[in-house]
């Protein structure tokens, strides 16, 4: 039996470093890029393991789940955690980490998630950035739903561990992912003698075994098909350029929202402020009376394909998840989910205007890509 994805020359180490080089390039970044053979959870808790233990204090800032989950990681580390946690259904600002930082001044690590697309807020990462170096901490940044839908740029913010992940916008496999690591990182690491080593949530054999050595032999044979499926990825990235690319999910973001707005029956944006909302997936709020993962659950019922999703543990009673992210940031997605929500929301005995919600959904997506395409020509 013969299959294209069977039978495949090796990967070369040449072409493994090319790929992380064209991930370096998208980032726009000049620090080392690893690529690491798993879904993003890898280098998320490889890093913090790599750079914390007794005697680091972290700013742990919770905006969703993920932040949850670092705060435990750092704990189990030895590292002592100062928790900042702001309601979902905003942001965590500059000034506030600037003020968590002032009152325990040996803060030494800080940890954030760019955009959680688990609760639908985004982070303003560059002003927080400039607090972050003005303190001297190391920033480690979970940009893994980000990437592809807003920019992220670990240099130019100061970040000195970017995560990233394929599987969201970028459109890619969920089975390999990168972080971009600063010369500081790497030293912390260096100087860490919890780091893991001969492991496979070892940064530093990386380091060490293959960056050190020229990229010339890669640690263990590489999972071929997730490498050239990311190298796919981020080739159709650069050839439809960034900048469309992120278009189009603040399209569907904004679309989405306007849409919701627009269909009535009690929906609304779980961000309160569009401008906290991230564009990879919208998040809303189910009317009062209803639960969301049952309206979720009816629309699916109806249409298997849809992007929608209820929130997880506790906020499946409330919160709908619309994942408009990679492929599906198209107004055909955008517009199926808002028609399925106004049925399920209407067989739940709730008036609503579906027309109006699609009249609303077409006016935003067009109106949010002009002003993208403004931003970048300066009109």
């Amino acid at each position: 039996m013969t299959h294209l994805l069977l039978d495949l020359p090796p990967l070369s180490a040449e072409r493994f470093a090319s790929i992380e080089d064209r991930v370096a390039r998208l980032l726009d970044t000049a620090q080392d890029v690893v690529i690491m053979q798993g879904e993003a959870l890898l280098p998320l808790e490889g890093a913090i393991r790599a750079t914390a233990g007794p005697g680091t204090t972290a700013l742990n800032v919770i905006t969703g789940p993920y932040g949850q989950t670092f705060g435990d990681w750092l704990r189990d580390c030895g590292a002592t955690v100062i928790d900042l946690a702001v309601p979902f259904h905003t942001a965590v600002t500059a000034g506030q980490i600037r003020e968590a930082l002032a009152e325990h001044p040996e803060i030494d690590f800080v940890s954030l998630v760019h955009a959680e697309a688990a609760t639908g807020n985004t982070n303003p990462v560059a002003e927080i950035g400039e607090v972050v170096q003005a303190h001297g901490a190391l920033f480690y940044l979970d940009a893994v739903a980000s990437v592809g839908a807003e920019p992220v740029l670990p240099d130019a913010w100061g970040v000195d561990l970017c995560v990233i992940g394929a599987q969201k916008a970028m459109g890619g496999p969920a089975g390999v992912s990168a972080v971009s690591v600063s010369e500081r990182a790497w030293a912390r690491m260096a100087a860490n003698p919890r780091a893991p080593r001969r492991s496979y949530l070892s940064l530093l054999d990386w380091k060490e075994r293959w960056i050190d050595g020229g990229r010339k032999a890669l640690l263990h044979a590489p999972a071929q098909l997730e490498m050239l499926a990311l190298e796919a990825c981020v080739e159709r990235i650069e050839a439809a350029g960034p900048g469309t690319v992120m278009a189009r999910h603040a399209a569907a973001a904004a679309a989405t929202r306007a849409g919701a707005l627009a269909l009535g029956g009690g929906l609304a944006p779980y961000v309160h402020d569009a401008a906290e909302a991230a564009p990879v997936a919208t998040t809303l709020r189910a009317p009062s009376g209803t639960v969301a993962a049952e309206l979720v659950a009816r629309a699916l019922a109806a249409d298997p394909a849809l992007v929608l999703a209820a929130g997880g543990g506790a906020l499946a009673k409330e919160m709908i998840r619309v994942n408009h992210y990679g492929p599906e940031a198209n107004p055909g997605a955008v517009r199926a989910s808002l028609a399925a929500l106004g049925a399920a929301l209407a067989d739940a005995g709730l008036t609503v205007d579906v027309a109006a919600a699609l009249d609303a959904a077409e006016r935003a997506w067009h109106g949010a890509l002009r002003e993208r395409i403004g931003e970048v020509t300066g009109a």
